[in-house]
């Protein structure tokens, strides 16, 4: 059976938007829970003076953060020009549908950090580790990943499959891989907000 063109364009296009949706109602499950626990949005010591359109307020040396839209039709189009290669639609998704500080969350019973863009500078050093990460992976001759989310062991990350757009839990720079989940928009629904 051969699929027509606006047809796959069609499945990509819902495959952006349920990933899009699932990452916002994660990050409004985070949002809330900071809100049940501190009286407030977010807040990252880590982040503390460095601009954002994501600032709202600033205590001491903290930062307290909430979402916000990109201003422009981001894309990981300049990594695929690097490594001439097409990036699963929901990973153009995940990192360009929002602004926000990582947030920590669950998975089952794994503990892990899902990383976001913080700025539009920062978007431009995600890009960049993307394509490091890539780039080792090729060299390596391993199966193409972008990353999600750190895990505790620096060593490990919770990646995209580029070729099967699965989220698995890898070793960096080793071909060891185990499936978490089918999809992204499965994987992000499961996620547990960890304040």
């Amino acid at each position: 059976m051969t699929l027509s063109v606006p047809y796959l364009v069609e499945r990509e296009n819902l495959v952006d938007n349920e990933v899009q949706l699932a990452l916002a109602a994660f990050t409004d499950l985070y949002c809330e829970a900071w809100r049940q626990k501190a009286g407030t949005g977010p807040q990252s010591e880590a982040l503390y003076g460095i601009p954002s359109p994501c600032v709202v307020a600033t205590r001491g040396e903290t930062v307290e953060w909430q979402p916000q839209r990109f201003s422009s039709s981001a894309t990981l189009e300049a990594v695929e020009r690097a490594l001439e290669i097409q990036i699963q639609p929901a990973a153009h998704a995940f990192y360009a549908s929002q602004l926000a500080g990582d947030m920590p969350a669950r998975f089952n019973d794994m503990t892990l950090t899902l990383l976001q863009a913080w700025s539009e500078d920062d978007f431009q050093r995600v890009q960049e580790n993307l394509i490091g990460h890539l780039v080792m992976q090729k060299r390596l001759k391993l199966s193409p990943t972008v990353f999600l989310a750190t895990l505790e062991d620096e060593m490990e990350v919770v990646s995209l499959c580029n070729l099967t757009g699965e989220v698995v839990r890898e070793r960096v720079g080793t071909k060891q891989r185990s499936v978490l989940s089918p999809g992204l928009a499965a994987f992000l629904q499961a996620l547990r907000p960890e304040v």
